[in-house]
């Protein structure tokens, strides 16, 4: 028996399949279109398991589709442009276009070594200039429809790279590489109107039925659309006559108001630090940290009495004070709040901190309001309103609608929608990045570079060895002739946020030649991406600013879909334990030794025995050093081996821990799996008269069949292997050494199946076994196996599903299906996820074959 060797059966198939260029994508195919795609990678070099993780689950379903009868487009491009080649190019002082583009080389290579089914026909790089000029092109298409604008704004500013970040690059309130201190500052930039489609991106959500949830709920919240009020305070004494206006989503809680605050960046606490020394050092240090509404939110409340008083809207006798407050956000409603402790936790806070009154409005059901008190928990519940005069005894509801009415009645205010979505900031003051395709003339203005001067590209030598933009101080590339009239002017040297690059980079897929942004009818035939796979860290920006920039071009008529993604799959991480000296350096795994002894895990450095401390398993990343290298995996065991691993240990969307253990166990499954194809006679075999052991082998392998499709299908991955797992079993015990005829034949129909299941996991063992079989042409080019309903109705029960004692529906599962596979389909099905929806299982009980019993809490 011939033993399986990786080494030369993986290299064998991925050299047929790019001589059959099997898996280009043809527009002229008359099977019916299927789009797959994983977010694309930054070139940083070198993969890591995590990385193939993401691939393999793409690839599965890419290859699943494509037996499917799909015509399949596949494709693979670069998210080249970025700070990591700057930081490359300051510390190396290197080129940042050649550090990125030989990262590109050797992630291909690597990428290929995975087997992965792409189309590399269609590959780019975003630091492309005929990606990111055509990204210029329908940036001037934005600006002459009004949706790209330049104004001042305020941003996180890195005082020692000079440079904006954005809100996910600040980091405990500093910069993410120079660790300085961020400022809040003020900054003339370029900005994407994604407002203007905050309705729509929001309704939207509503269609997208093969989304998660939760990430459905986090750009819901993003965008923050609420109901309010719009309602001016007037002052009492010295303060702008037109008053102050404020906007709140609770005008029922308007009596319960102690204070009103505003953001250090309002008009009027710039009116009044300018002033006042001790305010402006105030909004001094309140702007010594970033922009992002999270990290303000828990950030300790302060605050600076500004000595101004306004009276109450609706009882003119009632004076607030006007405080200066750090988590006022000048770019949400008005930059002005009141604050009504009682029922406002930051409010609260705030209120404690500073000694100022808390007056409860809304009371519970069932409290006594002679008792009822908030101390240091401000009550957000249901209740009744009171002390609030004229809405005294209303519900929270009718109290806002009869609070607004008064306030619009008297002239004080008027009922508002307000978001909390703001406009795209999309300038950044950095050199390696799609240049904004703009010219500052003294006489014209900003003017727009001609589309015939497209793409606008960028320099090279640029100088990175010093902090700030290398745009901005190159001796000749900024200075240009102004294209209205003639004279001296200077190109943009901010350039685009790198999320405009990756916002966009899907369309060009579908026909990455095209001379304009997008081929309408390439795009209308390929779009939308049917399925779409990457971490849930980007399921706001990258996806919000897609969904926007997909309407925008649809609105120039350049594409007809409005949303880019019909399905979307989050999947979980690979983790890795982590490994530090006493010193607390960080150790790569490779260079570690794990000893056992007795319950005692030990780990050493390998050549030198040196103890290290066993940390947490955690997402792996290279600044923890706890990664490993796809390669490292395929010079052992096979890349196939590391798919199966990564696909097979957990659900896909939930994190997996890598473990040398469990890779060797895949390890045997595959020569467990080769060895069955290994036994089995090649070629067609002779027809035999049916028998038992016959017919019980072919009902399995369709079982199987049905269940690997099913799970697959519902991206259960691990599933489908413990399917697959579970059918070599049947098969070993059926082996066919001294097998009848009609058992050689039920095992060949088995084996056949087999190969092509495997195919999405191991697609290089899949091929050598249907090489070994005797069959024809390649398992990639093969239809998926079809079940037979007549040889598993039989053995498929019907079970009734209860929670929490009362019937929601029923579920069809193979008769003897193990707990854990019920289980699993149970949780699957959509009519008891809509139901479970909100609940959390406390418990699931299997009766076999007869009833599942769910009970929440």
């Amino acid at each position: 028996m011939a033993r399986y060797n990786p080494k030369e059966v993986e290299p064998k198939w991925r050299a047929a399949w790019a001589r059959a260029d099997v898996f280009r994508a043809r527009e002229e195919s008359d099977r019916p279109k299927y789009y797959a795609l994983e977010m694309f990678p930054y070139p940083s070099g070198h993969l890591h398991v995590g990385h193939a993780r993401n691939y393999a689950m793409g690839d599965v379903n890419a290859r699943f589709r494509r037996a499917r009868g799909f015509e399949v487009l596949h494709p693979m491009g670069w998210d080249a442009f970025g700070l990591p080649a700057e930081n490359a190019a300051a510390e190396r002082n290197v080129d940042p276009a050649q550090w990125t583009l030989a990262n590109i080389e050797a992630m291909r290579e690597e990428l290929g070594r995975l087997g992965l089914s792409l189309d590399w026909s269609r590959e780019f790089a975003t630091c492309d200039p005929a990606y990111y000029g055509r990204q210029q092109a329908w940036f001037l298409m934005l600006l002459r429809r009004g949706l790209a604008y330049r104004r001042e704004g305020v941003v996180n500013w890195d005082p020692v790279d000079m440079t904006v970040l954005a809100n996910e690059q600040v980091i405990d309130g500093c910069g993410w590489r120079s660790g300085a201190p961020v400022e809040r500052k003020k900054l003339t930039q370029w900005f994407l109107r994604i407002t203007h489609y905050a309705d729509e991106l929001l309704e939207g959500l509503t269609a997208l039925d093969r989304w998660p949830d939760k990430v459905k709920l986090m750009q819901e919240n993003w965008i923050g659309r609420s109901r309010g009020l719009r309602l001016r305070f007037d002052f009492a004494g010295d303060g702008p006559a037109d008053g102050l206006t404020v906007y709140t989503t609770r005008p029922d809680t308007l009596f319960g108001a102690s204070f009103l605050a505003i953001a250090p960046d309002h008009p009027l606490a710039e009116q009044v630090a300018a002033a006042d020394p001790a305010a402006r050092d105030f909004v001094a240090r309140c702007r010594q940290g970033g922009t992002a509404a999270a990290d303000i939110e828990t950030a300790e409340k302060l605050g600076f009495d500004t000595g101004l008083k306004v009276a109450h809207p609706f009882d003119s006798y009632k004076l607030l004070p006007v405080w200066i407050a750090n988590f006022v956000l000048m770019d949400y409603g008005t930059g002005a709040i009141f604050g009504c402790p009682a029922h406002d936790q930051r409010d609260l806070e705030f209120a404690n901190k500073y000694g100022l009154p808390v007056i409860p409005v809304v009371l519970p059901p069932d409290a006594d309001p002679a008792t009822f008190h908030v101390k240091r928990e401000a009550y957000v519940g249901p209740g009744r309103l009171y002390n609030s005069q004229f809405i005294d005894g209303l519900g929270i509801e009718a109290g806002k609608a009869a609070a607004i009415a008064r306030a619009e009645a008297e002239g004080r205010g008027e009922g508002a929608t307000v978001y909390r979505l703001r406009d795209w900031g999309v300038s950044r003051q950095r050199g390696w990045g799609c240049p904004i395709p703009m010219i500052h003339c003294g006489a014209c203005g900003v003017v727009p570079v001609p589309d015939a001067d497209l793409p606008v590209r960028l320099p090279t030598g640029l100088d990175f060895s010093r902090p700030g933009n290398p745009l901005a101080r190159h001796p000749t590339w900024k200075h240009v002739a102004c294209p209205a009239c003639g004279g001296a002017a200077e190109r943009e040297t901010d350039t685009l946020d790198t999320f405009v690059d990756s916002s966009w980079y899907f369309l060009r897929f579908t026909d990455p030649a095209a001379p304009g942004p997008v081929n309408p009818i390439a795009a209308d035939h390929w779009m939308a991406v049917d399925q779409y796979i990457g971490g849930i860290e980007h399921a706001v920006l990258h996806l919000l600013y897609a969904r926007f920039v997909t309407r925008a071009l649809r609105d120039e008529g350049l594409v007809t879909v409005s949303e880019p993604f019909a399905g979307l799959f989050t999947q979980g991480m690979v983790t890795h334990e982590t490994y530090r000296r006493q010193n607390g350096d960080w150790v790569e795994p490779a260079a570690v030794t794990i000893r056992n002894e007795g319950a005692t895990r030990r780990a050493l450095i390998t050549e030198t025995g040196e103890p290290v401390v066993i940390g947490d398993a955690e997402k792996m990343s290279k600044s923890k050093r706890n990664v490993v290298a796809p390669a490292d995996v395929a010079d052992v065991y096979g890349i196939d081996a590391t798919r199966l691993f990564v696909l097979s240990d957990s659900p896909p969307d939930r994190d997996v821990q890598w473990t040398t253990a469990g890779v060797e166990g895949v390890w045997r499954l595959i020569n467990r799996i080769w060895n069955e194809f290994d036994s089995q006679p090649p070629g067609p075999p002779a027809p035999g008269e049916p028998d038992a052991a016959a017919l019980a082998l072919r009902r399995a392998a369709h079982r199987t069949i049905k269940a690997v499709t099913d799970a697959i299908d519902g991206f259960r991955f691990n599933s489908a292997v413990a399917r697959v797992h579970e059918f070599v079993a049947v098969l070993r015990a059926a082996p066919a050494e001294g097998a009848s005829p009609a058992l050689i034949a039920a095992r060949h129909e088995a084996l056949s199946a087999l190969a092509r299941l495997i195919n999405p996991f191991a697609p290089h063992l899949a091929e050598e076994a249907w090489e070994r079989l005797g069959e024809t042409g390649m398992v990639a080019t093969t239809p998926w196996p079809v079940y037979d309903p007549a040889l598993i109705a039989e053995e498929e029960k019907v079970l009734p599903v209860q929670i929490d004692g009362k019937r929601r529906g029923e579920v069809r599962a193979p008769a003897g299906a193990s707990d854990a596979d019920v289980r699993d389909i149970v949780l699957a099905d959509p009519e008891i996820a809509r139901r479970l929806d909100g609940l959390t299982v406390r418990k699931l009980i299997v009766v076999k074959d007869r009833i599942v019993n769910l009970v929440t809490g």
